[in-house]
Parts: C-alpha cells; structure tokens; sequence
C-alpha cells in the first residue's frame, strides 16, 4: 500500500506519466483528507484554497438559485479532480461541491502550489496544461448535457 504522499499524487490521473520530481513537488503541497457524507469541499463565495484530487467517493458540483434547492450540474469520481477556482484571482470558488459518500482525496493546498508554478515556469506550464484539459473535458460535457436537455435548438 502506497503511503507516501508524492507517489499518491502520482497514481493520480491527473498527474501520472509525470516525471517523479512533479509529483514530488506537488506532494509537497498536499495531504490525504478524508470527507463525510455531505459535507462541502467548496463553497461557493468562499476563497478557493485546495484543489482535490478524488481517490474515491463522489462529489456534486452545485449551483444556487435563491429560494430553490441546489442543482447539480456534474457528479465527479474517483480520479478526477475538483476545483480551479485558485488558479484565478480572485481565488474564490463559483460551485458548491459536495460529497454525495465518504469520500477520500489529495488535498492540494492552493497557495503553495501557485507559488511553485510561478517559481518554475516549466512546471507551471505542465500544470496549466493538465488543468486545462480538464476543464475542456468538463465543457464538452456540459455542451453535450445542455444538447440533451435543450435539444439542438440550444445554438440558435
């Protein structure tokens, strides 16, 4: 059973195939958490101090509509990641995300790992690559959910 935290963050979808010294430097910034049943990763509104990276468990990306109850927009699982929200001032998260189970993750703390994306450009850029794919992921996926929820007529 793997213990060390570096070689956690790279078993992670996220990170793997990365030479050992990224994961290293990400595992610097990072902890095993553990999150009950319920309880909010992020909160919307709030400063966005951590990415996660889920190992198991599920999370519900939500949306608030005043007097409504929460949408979920994405249900996100093991080895894949929530929260970006840090990367981009003003740091604060726009979802709630919620576990829907116990869920166990890498917490990656925010303010670290931008300093050191900005001390070291390469990694920086290794980074923001990852992340953006996966944020190109997710917007694919919504495109498609709102085509199914809109029909085609959703571009015109």
């Amino acid at each position: 059973m793997t213990e060390n935290i570096g070689e956690l963050v790279a078993e992670h979808p996220l990170f793997s195939g990365l030479p050992v010294d990224v994961a290293e430097l990400v595992g610097g910034c990072s902890q095993n958490v553990a999150i009950a049943t319920g309880q909010l990763l992020l909160e919307e509104g709030e400063p966005a101090r951590s990415l996660f990276l889920l190992r198991r468990g599920h999370v519900a990306l939500e949306v608030h509509e005043p007097g409504r109850v929460p949408l979920v927009i994405d249900r996100i699982g093991p080895g894949q990641a929530v929260g970006w929200s840090w990367m981009f001032p003003p740091y604060r998260w726009h979802f709630d995300a919620r576990a829907l189970e116990p869920v166990g993750a890498i917490s990656v703390d925010a303010e670290c790992l931008r300093s050191k994306a900005e001390a070291d450009p390469a990694f920086g850029y290794l980074l923001m690559k990852r992340l953006a794919a996966v944020m190109l992921d997710r917007l694919q996926a919504t495109r498609i959910r709102l085509l199914d929820v809109y029909g085609r007529d959703v571009a015109h």
